[in-house]
């Protein structure tokens, strides 16, 4: 069995029970780090408390990169522990990650190798074998997803290419959440949001594109059924009393669900983070040229929702530069690196971090040096004027993806709603509003554990009737408005 509606799941674990107050548990997966929250909802609002954090382990052998998702296996069990200790009485839980690295299993559900980082270049060789099969245009149409060389799709052709028997014996690929999911209840399946980002939906039919993974030469029995978020898959194993949620698997989905934003205004919404997402929520899905030609992608969100969005790189690069400089000695902490850089000059110039020479790991401020040397750039030598060129850099970015955005629909945007934990660098959210000419609305920045939770609420049917998950974030979070320099900004 690989799913269930939300009744006959609940009557299998203590009956499906109408009542506001409870508790949940939230499992967010990141690719630096993951952590267990548990939520407990009075009726109106939903109060969050982190029980447990942990850093997400990746392996370097011989040329790959793994996930050590064994490792965050035990550590989501020891948050679970103390989740049960601090609320005996929870009722649900559910994973969010990342979206587009999975696990192939084979015919008894075995795992047949760990899951690759999305970082791992290999994936390269599958974007040249995918352009044999199909055309770019093409397939665009058919699934409404931008090409990235991380994407899903590009990753099991190189599986083909490279480990032709690991590809052979693959009878199943769950991404992340949703193995996750698998080893907490026994039941397979692939969440709607988080399926979207395989590069292999439609985001018309909001299910598998047969016609796509044909041209691709990808055999579609090897994916699960595609559920929507909020499908209650079952009770825990050897826990009969919590239930097993599919919200939105993907992480970006559930901070989008969140956002409290005001739905008689024209909005964008920007999840800032290690990536950084920009996009708007719109009821059916934009796969035109001019789409694709831009560079925007089609994800479904809560509800079943398209969030119209492009990718970008987003604080990856300062967390790469931190960790450089740290390696290096220097004794900081993340105030000081935002004193220093609003003590430095603004920058004249901005850079394209979406160039793919800073997409992988290394020393990052030399690349950047590299970059401006290349360019016959001055060269920023203090710690502070690096950081505000990344700040500024990634504000220019938001401004540029924002008009493209504008231009696309026909229509001009109110305001910008940031959430995610970028949401917290005020310096970032005050040059974003100067650079997008837009009142920057941040927070929170807890928005991915917070749209768990309330979808989990909304799944065991605990929120007000009169109430959607987006009201009851509003109730529950507080938001710092940022008004863009009337002088223009920098």
């Amino acid at each position: 069995m690989v799913g269930f509606a939300v009744d006959e799941c609940w009557q299998l674990t203590k009956g499906h029970i109408h009542m506001q107050a409870s508790e949940h548990l939230a499992f967010d997966l990141g690719a630096s780090s993951g952590r267990a929250v548990l939520g407990r909802f009075d009726g109106s609002r939903m109060e969050m408390q982190e029980v447990h954090r942990w850093a997400t382990p990746n392996e370097v052998e011989g040329e790959r990169l793994y996930w050590d998702l064994d490792a965050v296996w035990g550590s989501m069990q020891e948050g679970l522990a103390i989740a049960l200790k601090e609320a005996p009485d929870l009722c649900s839980l559910s994973v969010d990650s990342w979206g587009v690295d999975y696990v192939p299993l084979g015919s008894t559900m075995q795992t047949l190798r760990r899951a690759h980082v999305y970082r791992d270049p290999r994936s390269a060789s599958g974007e040249v074998l995918a352009w044999q099969r199909v055309a770019r245009e093409e397939l665009y149409s058919m699934t409404g997803v931008a090409s990235h060389p991380i994407n899903t799709l590009f990753q099991v052709l190189a599986d083909e290419q490279m480990t032709p028997e690991v590809y052979a014996a693959t009878c199943c690929r769950l991404l992340i959440a949703d193995y996750m999911h698998w080893r907490f209840c026994d039941r397979f399946v692939a969440e709607m949001s988080l399926a979207s980002t395989t590069q292999l939906l439609s985001a018309n039919s909001r299910s598998w594109s047969v016609e796509a993974m044909k041209a691709l030469q990808i055999d579609p029995v090897t994916w699960p059924r595609v559920v929507p978020s909020g499908t209650v898959l079952g009770p825990v194993r050897d826990i009969p009393n919590v239930a097993v949620i599919a919200g939105c698997s993907h992480d970006t989905a559930c901070a989008v669900a969140a956002i409290p934003a005001d739905e008689r205004s024209s909005w964008a919404f920007l999840s800032s983070g290690t990536w950084s997402l920009l996009g708007v929520e719109i009821p059916t899905p934009i796969c035109t040229p001019a789409a694709m030609e831009a560079g925007f992608t089609n994800e479904v969100g809560y509800g079943g929702t398209i969030r119209l969005l492009k990718n970008l790189t987003g604080l990856w690069v300062l967390q790469e530069c931190e960790r450089v400089w740290r390696e290096a000695g220097m004794n900081f902490d993340y105030t000081e690196l935002l004193d220093e850089a609003s003590r430095a000059a603004p920058p004249v110039y901005t850079i394209d971090f979406n160039d793919p020479q800073f997409s992988t790991p290394g020393n990052m401020p030399k690349r950047i040096a590299d970059w401006c040397r290349e360019r016959s750039m001055s060269v920023p030598s203090e710690r502070g004027d690096i950081v505000r060129l990344i700040l500024e850099s990634l504000a220019e970015v938001y401004r540029t993806t924002l008009e493209s955005l504008s231009t696309l629909l026909g229509r001009r945007f109110e305001c910008l709603h940031v959430v995610g934990g970028g949401s917290r660098n005020r310096l970032l959210n005050q040059w974003t509003a100067d650079r997008c000419g837009v009142p920057v609305i941040a927070g929170p920045s807890e928005a991915t554990a917070l749209g768990n939770l309330l979808i989990q609420a909304g799944a065991m049917n605990r929120l007000p009737a009169d109430s959607s998950v987006r009201e009851v974030s509003a109730a529950s979070v507080q938001t710092e408005t940022f008004q863009p320099n009337q002088s223009g900004g920098p």
